[in-house]
């Protein structure tokens, strides 16, 4: 079965505090997104050190169907969207309650599971999504082709993964990023042995699967570009299991 996935990268509305943003992120607009309608799975992900984070949090809302995706949350390539019925469009009307709409990132993709140790079950657990960018001098398709057949055996062995899952944009031409590479923890030490600490985009494990992964980055990824994000994901919804 196919999923599909718009992730939005959070950036909360000038004149509002972090703690604000999540306590209407959570209590007011969560309740909206979760009733979207085709919304198969929806999880929202708060960063675990606030004040270094690039983004305020992440929401990720998976549905079966690209067509109710894009009739609910936009196409690729455009940051706003005007979906005109339902929960959909309420969801529309309050971000601007909160988000700063212009600064948000968004991607949409297909998940590609490459491990999961959880049964799916991401509730709690530590995340490391980070949002690609591939090398200067190096097509899309190149790109592809290097991190899903060289990197990705890889990274599935990192230390302490237990779901590791590919993002490859639906529209690479109009995405954002050229994917997204998502690598779950159960504990938030590992995770930082492996992927380094919040605030950098960089990092420099010393052993095993974590080092070797990370001197392959530098074949397909332009680092200084790809934003990183490590937070910890509350499924919201859950249609799957």
């Amino acid at each position: 079965m196919s999923l599909y996935k718009h992730i939005a990268l959070l950036v909360r509305k000038e004149g509002m505090t972090h703690d604000e943003f999540v306590d209407y992120w959570q209590t007011n607009h969560t309740p909206i997104a979760r009733e979207i309608e085709g919304v198969v799975k929806y999880a929202t992900v708060q960063p675990v050190t606030p004040e270094a984070a690039e983004f305020d949090g992440l929401a990720e809302l998976y549905f079966e169907d690209l067509d109710a995706l894009h009739d609910a949350l936009g196409s690729e390539g455009s940051r706003d969207y005007d979906p005109a019925k339902g929960k959909a469009r309420e969801a529309r009307e309050d971000v601007d309650n909160f988000l700063d709409v212009e600064k948000r990132p968004r991607f949409i993709g297909e998940v590609k599971v490459q491990k999961d140790d959880v049964d799916g079950d991401t509730d709690g657990l530590y995340k490391h999504s980070a949002f690609l960018v591939r090398k200067e001098g190096m097509s899309h398709e190149e790109f592809v082709d290097y991190w899903q057949t060289n990197h990705t055996p890889i990274a599935r062995e990192i230390e302490g993964v237990v779901k590791y899952d590919t993002v490859l944009p639906t529209t690479p031409e109009a995405a954002e990023f050229d994917g997204v590479a998502e690598l779950y923890f159960e504990d938030l030490d590992a995770l930082h042995d492996a992927l380094g600490s919040e605030g950098s985009r960089d990092y420099d494990p010393a052993k095993g699967k974590a080092k070797e992964a990370r001197e392959d980055v530098d074949n397909f990824l332009a680092i200084g570009e790809r934003p990183r994000f490590i937070g910890r994901e509350t499924v919201q919804k859950d249609e799957l299991r």
